[in-house]
Parts: structure tokens; C-alpha cells; sequence
């Protein structure tokens, strides 16, 4: 179990840093520089990196990450880019990292020494002191790291303002083989538990917001959280913070024992759909103020939205497990779902 201490220091880091102003300003610069300084004095972009840290504690930090809506890498630096350095024993260093998350239309190899081509919706290339790349080579992958003066980076935005840029790489790169068992499907599915993490936390603070609000919105004499309609929405959006939670909750534990690659792929789903009914129903409580820039709301609906269309999809995760559970057969469908990773590959 994560030490309390640690969420603590966690939620008063971003807390105190990710205010509305700020956010806003991430938003229109690219860049959060205060924001990163506080994650970085704490070492929170680093638990899973350093001795005595682990995998739960670093998605529990990434939970509040996403409950704050906070606009740096914090899932790239350590739990991705990261990751596969640590994994290739190449220097992971302290600043802000990213990686390729590897989409089709995405062309890198290394061709001379050197690391040629061009990737999609990077996430905050603009802002990273090197952009890690998982290359395939014909004994297997191999992790490749360019520093930040070798890239062109055009800019690009995702949904919620927050850079998804496109990377042309030529140049030098510190490379080295991945670690055993990381290839491209492995680093899909980590990426997708952080998402599934930011998104349990964005979706609990939605809920709360939306409960909030309604409580102190007066119409016609009375709150407008005692109007059933409304209830009906924040019902519904509870329900959604919950089961995407519960989902967060499972997947993690699994992945400290092993690949989790079952329950990350259920969580994902789980998360995405969640996120479209969840930020319908809180947008509906809110009425026309949901709209507004100058409101929070957007700054979680927007994230939510982005998040789901990252590391895969409702439709790419709906195939794969229907995939694997038509592999096991139907015999083996009750025993799938209640064995996990453990019974079932998807």
C-alpha cells in the first residue's frame, strides 16, 4: 500500500501549483515551468526510478496528477520514457522525458548510427530534454534516446490544449536493446494504465465538482442537486468515478505482479467508456457555466476526452478482448474473466 505521506506531499505539490491560472496559461505556452518545479523538488517524476519506490506508488501519484488536471509529463517522464531507459541502462537523467508512443502512420528507424524519421502526437516533445523511441531491429528492439537539439518539433495540441507534437528525428541517439519482454505491445499497455490512473482521477474530481455545484446552484427555492433530473446526472457521474477507480485499483495491483496485460486492457475500456458518459452527465448538471473557460470543468471533460483516444481506443480494446476471450473458447469464458492475466492473453 502507498504510504500516506507521500499522496500527501503529492496532493499539496499539485494542489498548490495547478491552480486555474495556471493551467490555463500551460495551455496558451506549452509549458507549465512552476508546475514541473514542484514535481521535480519532491522527486514525484521519479518514484518508480529510484530504490524503495515502486510501480503502485507511482500510479497513485499519477491518480492526483490527473485529479488536478496537471499539465506536465508526469506519465511520460517516469513511468514511460523512463522506464524503458531504466530497462535499456541508459541515463535517465532529471529532467522532463517523453516518448513515441508509436502510432501506425509513424515512421523512426535507426539507419548509420544515426536516428532517422518521424513521429505523430509525441506529448509534449517541445518541452523534453530528450524523446526516447522503442525501434524495432532485427534481434528485437532496441531503446533509442535523442537529446532535444538533434529534433524539429512542429506543434500540436490534443483536445485538451496540451502538446502532442510531431517529431522529425536526424541525428545522433544513445541507443541500447529494451529490456527483456518490452516491445511495442508492452509499452501499449503501460501507456494505456497511465492513462486509465490519470483518468480515475479526473473522473473523481468531475464527480466532486459536479456535486458541489449543483449543491450550491439555487433555482426556483432550492439547490438544483434536489431536482431528480439532476440527481440522475450526478448519479450517473458517481457511478462512472467509481467503477473507472475500481478499475485503476485492479489493474495496478496486477501490474506490480506482472505484464497485467488482462486488466489493463479492461480497465482501458472500462476508463474510456466512463469518460464519455461521465463528462456528458456532469456537463448536463452544469448548464451553460460547464461551457466556460473561465470554470474548471473543461480543463477535466477536455483531458478525459483526450485521454481516451491515447493507447488505444474503446473500439482497438473491445477487439482485443473479444479476441482473446474468442481464442479461449466458450468454455473458458467465466474462467477468463475471474483468472486474469493469468488464463487469458490478450
Amino acid at each position: 500500500m502507498t504510504d500516506a505521506l507521500l499522496l500527501e506531499v503529492a496532493d499539496r505539490a499539485l494542489g498548490d501549483t495547478c491552480t486555474h491560472e495556471t493551467i490555463q496559461a500551460a495551455e496558451r505556452d506549452g509549458w507549465a515551468p512552476r508546475v514541473w518545479a514542484a514535481v521535480a523538488e519532491v522527486g514525484l517524476h521519479r518514484i518508480a526510478l529510484e530504490e524503495g519506490g515502486t510501480l503502485g506508488d507511482a500510479l497513485a501519484v499519477l491518480r492526483i496528477a490527473g485529479r488536478h488536471a496537471a499539465p506536465v509529463p508526469l506519465a511520460e517522464t517516469g513511468l514511460l520514457a523512463g522506464w524503458l531507459l531504466a530497462g535499456a541502462g541508459l541515463p535517465v537523467g532529471d529532467g522532463p522525458l517523453t516518448v513515441v508512443p508509436g502510432r501506425p502512420e509513424d515512421r523512426v528507424e535507426l539507419a548509420g548510427g544515426r536516428l532517422r524519421g518521424v513521429a505523430h502526437r509525441v506529448p509534449w516533445a517541445r518541452a523534453a530534454e530528450r524523446v526516447v523511441a522503442l525501434v524495432p531491429s532485427g534481434d528485437g528492439w532496441l531503446v533509442a534516446s535523442a537529446p532535444a537539439s538533434s529534433l524539429t518539433v512542429e506543434p500540436h495540441v490534443s483536445l485538451a490544449g496540451e502538446p502532442r507534437d510531431t517529431v522529425a528525428f536526424d541525428g545522433p541517439a544513445d541507443v541500447a536493446p529494451a529490456a527483456a519482454g518490452v516491445d511495442a505491445d508492452a509499452l501499449r499497455h503501460r501507456g494505456a494504465l497511465t492513462r486509465v490512473l490519470l483518468m480515475a482521477g479526473a473522473l473523481e474530481r468531475m464527480s466532486g465538482l459536479t456535486i458541489s455545484y449543483t449543491n450550491e446552484r439555487v433555482q426556483f427555492g432550492r439547490p438544483v442537486a434536489r431536482f431528480q433530473a439532476v440527481q440522475k446526472h450526478l448519479v450517473d457521474g458517481a457511478e462512472d468515478a467509481v467503477l473507472a477507480g475500481m478499475a485503476a485499483d485492479g489493474a495496478a495491483r496486477a501490474a506490480e505482479r506482472g505484464e497485467a496485460r488482462f486488466e489493463i486492457a479492461a480497465a482501458k475500456l472500462l476508463a474510456n467508456q466512463a469518460a464519455f458518459s461521465a463528462t456528458r452527465a456532469a456537463h448536463q448538471a452544469h448548464g451553460a457555466m460547464g461551457m466556460t473557460r473561465e470554470y474548471p470543468l473543461h480543463h477535466l471533460s477536455r483531458r478525459l476526452w483526450a485521454w481516451r483516444s491515447e493507447y488505444g481506443d474503446e473500439r482497438f480494446w473491445s477487439a482485443r478482448l473479444g479476441a482473446a476471450v474468442r481464442r479461449a473458447g466458450a468454455d473458458r469464458l467465466y474462467p477468463s474473466i475471474t483468472g486474469g492475466s493469468e488464463a487469458l492473453i490478450v
